[in-house]
């Protein structure tokens, strides 16, 4: 039997990914405890400057990766997704190591850019594992490999705290590098994929794309779920730190509380994530993310009226929980509604659409807080998600219309 012939080991490839993504998860996280510190030792001065520019490098990765995202799917459909990730993961390891080495500011910004340009490990490694997978455990495989990415980011802020007290703040970026570099070196040897090449000319178009979509709408509103949840969670990450100060009083250790408090839905979300995506393949992952959304804003709601930061932890760790069903439950959804022939760019299509909630979220939450107080954002939040819940529950009431009638 030739190499050609013999069987995707998919579920070898769901753990390699999951490290891929682990390691990648934490190489973006692990610079983001100092970043403003680092923006300070670029010689940028003064409170209102520093908060400038380090929201400006903060926001411009995530702005650039939501342009760059389609094209990237699109090379991915045509050349093949593994290329996309080793592609990627190169990519940002020479960028994290230039970023080590800035000497001013526009250096740094510009390298924060390049890094948006040149990502894209998680939603190709997603595409990979959606076509390699049995369609039967889509929600399952997808929901794991989930949590490899927010496993990163959990541990990634702890151990980039760690070393930048240990080593300073540039020997930070050079170990990124090296993390990105065995994210590379794995995926070289151990992820296997079966791609035909297809030419520019056999490449369907963007209107072609989306004419060979079963539900167009329903995918469309797949995508603006998946902004709104980036949305929703951004929009509390600027107050959260000040809301809980705001609780807790004069306390010494406000720092570990906050902590604690930010990082108890990422916990939660890796316990439910696999479990749900599982549960989900057996009800239907449309269920699960309509109730899942509606749980998100019966727990945002009372989180503005909450006393203490421990009322306010407990209901962020249910709202993890119900929050690491919606992203998995909505890919699985785009993977039951496209074809693999173009899983590339629908993935991509949605990760722009995340990163512009991602860019989004942070500055409506600052700007509601700054107008309404804290205690606001949550209650505009709930509102928010709501609109999406009632609207993802017509986009799919009519797909099931759409069903019957055909």
């Amino acid at each position: 039997m030739s190499p050609s012939d013999v069987p995707i080991n998919w579920k070898r490839n769901l753990t390699v990914a999951w490290l891929g993504c682990f390691l990648t998860g934490a190489a973006f996280s692990l610079v983001m405890p100092f970043l403003p510190l680092y923006v300070e030792s670029l010689g940028v001065t003064g409170h209102s400057a520093l908060n400038m520019w380090s929201g400006l490098v903060f926001s411009i990765t995530f702005l650039f990766s939501a342009i760059a995202s389609p094209f990237w799917g699109g090379l991915a459909d045509r050349k093949g997704r593994k290329i996309m990730l080793l592609r990627s993961a190169l990519g940002m390891s020479i960028v994290m190591l230039l970023m080590g080495l800035a000497q001013n500011i526009w250096q740094f910004l510009i390298l924060r850019a390049l890094l948006g340009l040149l990502g894209g490990f998680i939603p190709n490694a997603n595409a990979l594992i959606a076509t390699q997978v049995p369609r039967n455990k889509s929600g399952w495989a997808l929901g794991t490999l989930s949590t490899g990415g927010v496993s990163g980011a959990l541990l990634g802020p702890l151990a980039g705290g760690l070393l930048a007290d240990q080593y300073g703040l540039r020997p930070v970026f050079f170990i990124t590098a090296l993390v990105l570099l065995i994210c590379f070196i794995l995926t070289l040897f151990f992820i296997r994929e079966r791609f035909q090449p297809v030419s520019k000319k056999e490449m369907l178009h963007v209107r072609e794309v989306v004419t060979s979509l079963k539900n167009p709408k329903l995918v469309l509103s797949l995508f603006v779920t998946t902004l709104i949840i980036q949305v929703a969670t951004g929009s509390i990450a600027p107050i959260l730190t000040l809301y809980v100060r705001e609780l807790a009083g004069n306390v010494s250790n406000i720092a570990f509380i906050s902590g604690m408090i930010a990082s108890v839905p990422g916990v939660a979300a890796l316990i439910s994530a696999p479990k749900l995506g599982k549960l989900g393949d057996r009800i239907g992952p449309e269920k699960i993310l309509i109730v899942a959304l509606v749980i998100s804003v019966l727990l945002l709601i009372p989180m503005s009226f909450v006393q203490t930061p421990w009322q306010l932890g407990v209901l962020r760790f249910l709202l993890g929980a119900a929050d690491g069903a919606l992203l998995p439950a909505v890919q699985t959804l785009l993977v039951y509604n496209s074809t693999n022939q173009i899983a590339g760019r629908i993935f991509s299509y949605n990760q722009s659409f995340r990163d512009i909630g991602n860019v989004t979220g942070p500055l409506m939450g600052a700007a509601i807080s700054a107008n309404y107080g804290f205690r606001a954002v949550f209650c505009v939040t709930a509102g928010v998600v709501l609109f999406n819940a009632i609207y993802s529950w017509n986009s799919l009431r009519r797909r099931r219309g759409s069903q019957v009638l055909g």
